[in-house]
């Protein structure tokens, strides 16, 4: 009987100690991944040239995003001014319900006048919510017109948390206005990237800006309110946002050393956390990523044949840049392998895909990227298919 009570309790005791060490691994595990731990409801980290993700913590939590909102407001009066339905120096006339905006503002009048310019400038630097209804105003008809050009570009990009109701981020009447701290950086990106010039606006401290009323002319003073300008070397933007339900959000950007980040925090307890977690995580980031460009856009990969067309090959050039985050210390050894597709047949468009470059790190594959025509090649006429066999006659 002794013996079975002691065969038990040694059985007891292994399994014990197995499960132990097997929660420890486990344990040493999450701790090695959870190497952030940020202050916020959600967040997340990314690299801006590639759209890595390097850190992301409840990143699809659906969140009211306050006036981080008007980030999309931006990219949009930057894509109107690119297709040309604006210009800098249009003259918009502020309406009374754009006027009639509380919380951040620049106070503008009713019927009051001012540039595209001057209200872009007001919005990326001071988060004027009047100058975001009357841009959105001037754009779109109506801020309702918008707000569906808003949706509708935010399901281009693939926000999938996203739903926008207003133009400024304004909460205190909207039922189903929220965004993710992901799809924040997706928008953060886009605008970033796509256009750089921006930052002329995002990292400027302070500006000023003229009203030009009925009254006569005023100056008032622009100041930003994202501190990261003043607290972070290589910041260069992005927007801050703030509402009682909101609590204090933040999409910030830094370059540094060819690396550009995103870094993004939804409901952080009190203003300060915002910029410290985000500084965390810039922190982080350029401690640990270097980014290696293998290819610029536009770089000639080689060239295929021609069947039938005036020229006998094409050159092709890969469609965008070729860079890869890959963590400090290790290898950089990237491989590039190029497949053309052989014997295309003209006419043949300037951008069409003739190929692809393939590119693999530690024997796996990486990325795959579009080769394309760099010219317009025509179908060849009978004279040059005359002159072609001529040539080929004498050589």
């Amino acid at each position: 009987m002794n013996k079975k009570i002691l065969i038990f309790f040694l059985l007891a005791i292994f399994t014990f100690t197995n499960s132990f060490i097997i929660l420890a691994e486990e344990q040493q595990v999450n701790n090695s991944t959870n190497t952030l731990e940020v202050l916020g409801k959600s967040a997340i980290l990314m690299e801006a040239t590639t759209g890595k993700i390097l850190y992301e913590f409840n990143s699809d939590e659906q969140l009211s995003p306050a006036s981080v909102t008007k980030v999309m407001t931006l990219y949009l009066i930057y894509e109107a001014i690119e297709q040309g339905k604006i210009k800098w120096e249009d003259t918009v006339t502020v309406s009374e319900y754009a006027a009639s905006m509380g919380g951040s503002q620049i106070f503008l009048e009713p019927m009051e006048k001012q540039d595209v310019k001057t209200l872009t400038k007001s919005i990326a630097i001071a988060s004027a919510n009047d100058a975001a209804v009357a841009m959105a105003e001037y754009i779109a008809g109506t801020e309702q017109e918008f707000v569906k050009l808003m949706n509708q570009k935010a399901k281009e990009l693939g926000m999938e948390n996203t739903n926008f109701e207003n133009a400024c981020g304004l909460d205190t009447d909207t039922v189903n206005h929220y965004m993710s701290a992901k799809d924040i950086a997706i928008i953060s990106r886009e605008l970033m990237i796509k256009y750089p010039e921006i930052k002329e606006f995002t990292t400027k401290w302070q500006d000023t800006i003229t009203h030009k009323t009925k009254k006569g002319e005023t100056e008032f003073g622009l100041t930003n309110t994202n501190k990261l300008l003043k607290w972070y070397d290589g910041a260069t933007g992005l927007k801050t946002g703030s509402t009682q339900k909101a609590l204090y959000c933040l999409s910030g950007t830094a370059e540094r050393d060819g690396l550009s980040l995103i870094a993004v925090i939804m409901g952080a307890p009190d203003p300060k956390v915002r910029f410290q977690e985000v500084m965390k995580m810039f922190d982080y980031g350029f401690a640990n990523y270097q980014v290696v460009e293998c290819d610029s856009q536009g770089k000639n990969m080689g060239y295929t044949n021609v069947y039938k067309g005036e020229k006998d090959t094409v050159n092709g050039v890969i469609e965008k840049p070729a860079s890869f985050v890959i963590k400090k210390g290790e290898s950089t050894d990237i491989q590039t392998n190029v497949e053309m597709i052989e014997g295309i047949k003209a006419p043949i468009k300037k951008g069409t895909k003739i190929g692809e470059a393939i590119y693999t790190y530690q024997g796996n594959e990486i990325a795959r990227i579009n080769i394309l025509a760099e010219e317009d090649i025509e179908k060849a006429s009978l004279n040059d298919i005359f002159k072609k066999l001529i040539i080929d006659w004498v050589v």
